[in-house]
């Protein structure tokens, strides 16, 4: 298989990638402790974060259409630029011995909106770098420094919240910031500028990009009920760890479990190739059911835990394929939006298992809650066999093992106009 990582280009790239994960591996824990620490108030940190989270999914659609009208490398810089200064802010009033929270807010606000032109442009820079024979290994690549990112972000947290205070994780977010857009400046990128048109037409444009294939589209409803059953998971997982599993020590081990699993499935990813990548990458998504039906019972704290890590390598392995059969299908001038509609149904669908996770458990119990979830999540990715363009959806087999994955055969057959009413 073709190696992405003896091109210059995709080495600065996934560099770059991999201190801005660092960096925002730490930010979780030193916010949530800094701001305890700081108000007392759990309702202080819920607002952070909704603020965060708010602008980043409203602005995503936006930032799909900015991403593909302006070159990708131009827009992640501008991101990783306002990214840094959100954070310094925010980390200097952290540094205050009585941090002003609204402040903190605000900067997380920006970034958060900043972050809704990011997302959309990092599948333009890979198709823009790499060839389409090498983008599996290469969105591989990156998933794997991704989960190697998150694995060792808690720890390097933890080691600046106790030496030098939680202030200090956002200077460092800050500098992996800059350092990525240095790296950035770098980079050559190639860019397919969309017709010109009005920003209403680009939205509408991606929009009918997506719907004209029922592989994508199916598979988005499939991928949104995933991470609405994640955040049942999270949010009735940890009290079951902590009542009837052994602690809170058990809840750790269960997150460090999915955070292995996810990167030994994006290593999977980047050995293997699939003849029906879209259909392959959304079974390996039905793993998920597996952790929900076992904390459901729940099944012993070990069983669990493993449960939990073939769960999450089932979306590290989903991740790369499905990155890559996108990047090779969708024209590279609609790219960004696309990408951008695929974010929104992710993110979107989480906090609605936020809110319904606790009332569900209060009406019919956790662990009919987590059983529904189980049904659900499970139906909906092994359901998606059943759309005609996502069993069609076929790699040749000597592009298989060549190494190689070609835009014409599979566009005629995913992207036909029939396959989608």
């Amino acid at each position: 298989m073709a190696t992405p990582l003896r091109q210059p280009a995709f080495r600065r790239l996934i560099l770059g990638r991999f201190l801005s994960l660092i960096g925002d591996a730490v930010i979780p824990a030193a916010l949530a402790l800094a701001l305890l620490r700081a108000t007392g108030s759990v309702s202080a940190l819920a607002l952070v974060l909704a603020c965060a989270m708010v602008p980043k999914i409203v602005l995503l659609p936006v930032g799909g259409v900015i991403a593909d009208r302006f070159n990708a490398r131009t827009v992640a810089m501008g991101t990783d630029v306002i990214r840094c200064v959100t954070q310094l802010l925010a980390g200097a009033q952290l540094l205050r011995s009585e941090p002003s929270v609204g402040l903190i807010a605000v900067s997380e606000a920006v970034g958060g909106a900043a972050s809704a032109f990011a997302v959309p442009a990092l599948s333009p820079l890979v198709s823009g770098t790499i060839a389409a024979e090498e983008r599996q290994r290469a969105n591989s690549l990156l998933g794997t420094a991704g989960s190697i990112a998150r694995l060792g972000g808690p720890a390097l947290a933890g080691l600046l919240i106790w030496t030098t205070g939680p202030g200090w994780a956002f200077v460092l977010d800050a500098v992996t910031f800059a350092a990525s857009a240095v790296l950035l400046l770098s980079i050559r990128v190639q860019h397919v500028a969309p017709p010109k048109r009005s920003f209403r037409a680009d939205l509408l444009e991606g929009w009918a990009e997506v719907r004209s294939r029922d592989w994508y589209w199916t598979s988005l409803i499939a991928h949104g009920l995933w991470n609405f059953t994640a955040a049942v998971f999270m949010v009735l997982g940890p009290a079951i760890a902590v009542q009837s599993l052994g602690g809170e020590g058990i809840w750790v081990a269960v997150l460090q479990s999915g955070s292995v699993g996810v990167l030994a499935g994006a290593l999977l990813a980047g050995r293997v190739r699939v003849r029906r990548p879209v259909l392959a990458g959304n079974l390996a998504a039905a793993l998920y059911a597996l952790p929900l039906a076992m904390l459901a019972v729940p099944a012993p704290a070990p069983v669990v835990i493993v449960a939990y890590g073939v769960g999450m390598a089932g979306l590290g392995f989903l991740g790369p394929v499905w990155e890559a059969m996108v990047q090779n299908t969708v024209p590279a001038h609609a790219l960004a939006r696309v990408v951008s509609y695929d974010w929104l149904m992710s993110l979107g669908a989480m906090p609605v298992g936020y809110v319904l996770a606790p009332v569900a458990a209060r009406a019919w119990g956790p662990g009919v809650t987590l059983t529904v979830s189980a049904l659900l999540v499970g139906g909906a990715c092994v359901g998606t066999a059943a759309v005609p363009g996502v069993r069609s959806f076929v790699v040749p087999a000597n592009d298989r093992a060549g190494g190689s994955v070609r835009d014409e055969p599979v566009a005629v057959v995913a992207s036909a106009p029939s396959e989608a009413t």
